[in-house]
């Protein structure tokens, strides 16, 4: 952590209030907490109330649902000790972008082996003040007597080889990328490829991928312009620029920005400040907030260039679903990347890696990278195993993954694939390649559905219904089912049609129809890589 020596100076706007004691101490406060690097260690009793003792705590986690309300989640997991309570706050996603699953990622704050209480990026600003809220219960449970035992000092962190964490990324060069979307789509879908040969990395299908993407060169001057600052300036060590680019995420803006502003102006300003950075929305448009927007919402207040970048996030990677496979390409690694383009109030606002990748770095350029390892996502293990694979839109990654892995390995297992997106003609990835599969037989059965054709909206799960027999047929033989795409909504829709497909074809009311689900998931036998 960069250290800040003296605090940094900051302006104040002309006519506002002096800070009072109050806001001197928060100021104190705020600076002081960006000098400390390592929590301090439980006492005997914090560790008891954190982790719990076992009363009121069966080890489930009902709450474990990416569908589910964060506040559905943690009445779920209320009387539950913290470390429940901190799982219960997250995404549940278990995506890995944080370097754990879920229930690691809670356990490691619990045990404060883990300070940072931002990395949970599905789950965004609602997951870091709740992380927050409840973390500060750990202060108040009651300190260790003088005679209690010392805590013993944590283990030395392990350094793992490079390009196998986010905290220890490798270089990897950018190949090319690719248009999927034909003329008159509506989306912008890309196919990347990225060279690993130079730092050795290899994955399995299943793996995600890491990517530390740049800001926008073009918002980060926007920024210093707002500041009313020089791109020079020297901010931890290097230009403000520099550390705008690559260091500090410039979206959604953090509370601790509206904290800031609060105490450098006054009047409706501070208050209005001060009910953003308590999660309120004043002017309801606390949602399209971003660094850029809150800097224009609160134009007359420039902080000092390095108080304000300690206001700021780190900037996180983002994690990708990988489309390839190691063994029928060594050395080369592919995604398939949505860009993400969209309006506010007038102004573009541009998905951070996304567009990085579609138009901000060159073949040959070499980025940060990582493998994020598969928290339960994989091919079975017995290679004869039948699989059904439901992935629209850009959910296909991961099979077209499988499906290179099952052909360069001779798996004879049958395969089938849906695959869904908006129209027939310019949205259909990868056609050549999967018609060419299923002509050799790779490819069982290839169902597709598109949205856009028809009158009527038809997606994936109503084309699972309409074949649900055969479906059923496939699951009595054993076949393992996986999805992949959207979290909220895609994901829940697929689950309830194989619900009932369960139940109309496997003679089962409907609850029973669930309880068969639940235990295909409980066998690894339903497997699901949801964003």
């Amino acid at each position: 952590m960069n250290q800040i020596t003296p605090p940094p100076k900051i302006e104040i706007i002309p006519g506002s209030a002096p800070f009072s004691e109050a806001q001197r101490s928060w100021l104190n406060g705020f600076f002081a907490g960006l000098l400390s690097d390592a929590p301090t260690p439980l006492s005997a009793e914090q560790g008891a109330a954190v982790m719990g003792g076992g009363e009121g705590d069966d080890g489930e986690a009902p709450w474990h649902d990416q569908t589910m309300p964060i506040a559905d989640r943690m009445k779920l997991a209320e009387g539950r000790p913290l470390r429940r309570r901190f799982m219960a706050a997250m995404a549940q996603q278990d995506c890995g972008q944080c370097g754990y699953d879920c229930h690691n990622y809670s356990e490691a704050i619990a045990t404060k082996s883990e300070a940072r209480l931002n990395l949970c990026v599905p789950g965004g600003k609602e997951t870091a003040r709740m992380l927050k809220s409840l973390y500060e219960e750990i202060d108040k449970a009651p300190a260790a007597p003088s005679s209690a035992t010392a805590a013993a000092p944590a283990a030395p962190a392990v350094v793992s080889e490079a390009g196998r964490s986010r905290d220890n990324p490798a270089p990897a060069k950018f190949l090319s990328r690719r248009l999927l979307n034909g003329k008159g789509s509506e989306k912008e879908t890309w196919h990347i490829e990225f060279d690993l040969s130079g730092c050795g990395l290899d994955y399995v299908v299943g793996d995600s991928f890491g990517i530390f993407a740049r800001n926008d060169l073009g918002l980060v001057d926007q920024i210093i312009a707002l500041l009313g600052a020089s791109h020079t300036t020297e901010v931890r060590g290097k230009t403000l620029r520099e550390v705008l680019l690559d260091d500090v995420s410039l979206s959604p803006a953090p509370d601790s920005l509206f904290e800031l502003i609060s105490y450098l102006t006054g009047g409706a300003l501070r208050e209005k400040a001060r009910a953003l950075a308590q999660g309120e929305d004043p002017d309801g448009d606390a949602a399209t907030l971003d660094v850029m927007a809150v800097l224009q919402k609160f134009l007359r207040v420039r902080p000092h260039p390095e108080a304000f970048v300690e206001a700021l996030e780190p900037l996180q990677p983002r994690l990708y679903s990988i489309s390839s496979s190691h063994n029928a390409t060594p050395g080369k690694l592919s995604l398939t990347v949505d860009c993400v383009r969209y309006v506010i109030n007038k102004r573009r606002r541009l998905g951070l890696a996304s567009t990085f990748l579609s138009e901000r770095i060159n073949p040959g350029d070499e980025l940060k990278v990582y493998v994020q390892k598969a928290h339960g996502f994989a091919l079975p293990e017995d290679a004869k195993t039948p699989i059904i694979m439901v992935g629209p839109g850009t959910g296909i990654a991961p099979f077209r993954a499988f499906l290179h892995d099952r052909r360069a390995t001779g798996a004879p297992g049958k395969n089938w694939l849906f695959f869904g997106h908006q129209r027939s003609d310019c949205d259909f990835f990868y056609a050549d390649e999967l018609n060419a599969m299923k002509t050799s037989g790779l490819l069982t059965r290839l169902s597709l559905a598109w949205s856009r054709d028809g009158d009527k909206k038809f997606y994936v799960q109503d084309r699972m219904r309409e074949v649900g027999r055969e479906v059923w047929t496939w699951l009595a033989e054993g076949a393992h089912v996986y999805i992949c795409g959207d979290a909220k909504r895609m994901a829940k829709d697929v689950e309830r049609a194989l619900v009932d497909i369960v139940a109309q074809f496997g003679a089962r009311s409907t609850d029973e129809a669930i309880l068969f689900v639940a235990d295909l998931k409980k066998k690894g036998r339903f497997q699901q890589d949801v964003y």
